[in-house]
């Protein structure tokens, strides 16, 4: 299982609370999410073969608006920069 922590902006009551979690579990692989509405936060676990990215994108389609806590991802790592299909590396960067 993957533990990764988003910082989330926008949620402002028990009623975000809820919209971001319902929002988060309908992302596959998620079976855990728990949200700090006090520290803006959300800390997802589950299976998530592609990264954090589902999640991210999942929460800005709801104008929740968010990103990784640096250094708050474990097992997704190598799945978030493993090579993908269709992306190449560009020599000389």
């Amino acid at each position: 299982m993957q533990n990764v922590e988003l910082v989330v902006q926008g949620m402002s009551c028990g009623s975000c609370v809820k919209h971001v979690t319902k929002v988060l579990q309908a992302v596959e692989g998620v079976r855990r999410v728990e949200v700090d509405l006090a520290g803006g936060r959300v800390h997802v676990g589950g299976d998530l073969p592609q990264g954090v990215s589902p999640l991210i994108a999942a929460l800005a389609t709801e104008d929740y608006p968010a990103q990784l806590v640096s250094g708050a991802v474990d097992a997704a790592t190598p799945a978030a920069v493993a090579p993908q299909p269709g992306v190449s590396k560009k020599s000389g960067c």
